[in-house]
């Protein structure tokens, strides 16, 4: 199967990022290499999560018939920098990051945590764990809401598409699991609009479906959202 869809990391998408004035912001990925410095939702941002919404098909909640993760393959170098997906996303999302000599490998660096809330210290070594990537459609959502009827490259890009990763708390993306936005929201809940926003933009940007509860879930956190002021 082709899905003939231009890859994700090649689109001009969101990324989000929690800083600590408060708040979250997109921008696209083309180009950029961090996102630390962002504020909020902007009023477009909104309305194309709301009209993106609309698009999207509701559906029963598929089966994991079949479903392995190891059938995305994850963590590999979809832009070719030379450096894994999940070192990069690293580096993107933590503070004062370090790097090994390999120039990829992060090895130190600080985390203000977009789930939580909370400032983690991230060091490579017994406690990595702390800090973990999030797929924010989570792999098995994605498989039971179309990504079934993929082909292994387009799991591939879905597993290392920039604008669904997140360097987020370790046991809080333990407590998410597989959950859609009917089951799990995270508990910082300044963060729920642009977690909602990124999952619909995801979902719409794959064609995948959504259930009768997780679009209600969707929408109600959509009413939800504080809109930027963007006025000079």
């Amino acid at each position: 199967m082709s899905s003939g869809r231009t890859p994700r990391w090649s689109l001009a998408l969101v990324v989000v990022a929690l800083v600590v004035t408060g708040g979250i912001s997109f921008k696209e990925l083309a180009g950029d290499e961090t996102t630390k410095t962002l504020t909020t939702v902007s009023a477009d941002q909104l309305d194309r999560a709301e009209t993106d919404l609309a698009s999207l098909s509701v559906g029963d909640r598929g089966v994991l018939d079949g479903y392995d993760r190891d059938a995305f393959d994850h963590w590999t170098d979809p832009d070719g920098n030379g450096c894994d997906t999940r070192n990069d996303i690293l580096a993107r999302d933590l503070a004062a990051e370090t790097v090994d000599d390999d120039g990829c490998t992060v090895l130190t660096g600080t985390l203000t945590d977009p789930y939580g809330g909370e400032t983690i210290d991230f060091e490579r070594g017994e406690h990595s764990a702390e800090v973990q990537i999030d797929h924010v459609v989570a792999l098995a959502n994605a498989w039971r809401t179309g990504a079934d009827a993929w082909d292994d490259t387009t799991r591939e890009e879905f597993a290392n598409d920039p604008a669904n990763l997140l360097a987020v708390d370790g046991p809080l993306n333990g407590q998410k699991s597989a959950s859609d936005a009917a089951g799990w929201l995270p508990p910082a809940a300044g963060f729920r609009c642009a977690y909602v926003v990124r999952q619909i933009e995801v979902k719409a940007g794959y064609g995948l479906s959504v259930t009768a509860d997780e679009h209600d879930a969707m929408a109600e956190v959509l009413d939800s959202c504080t809109v930027a002021d963007t006025r000079g």
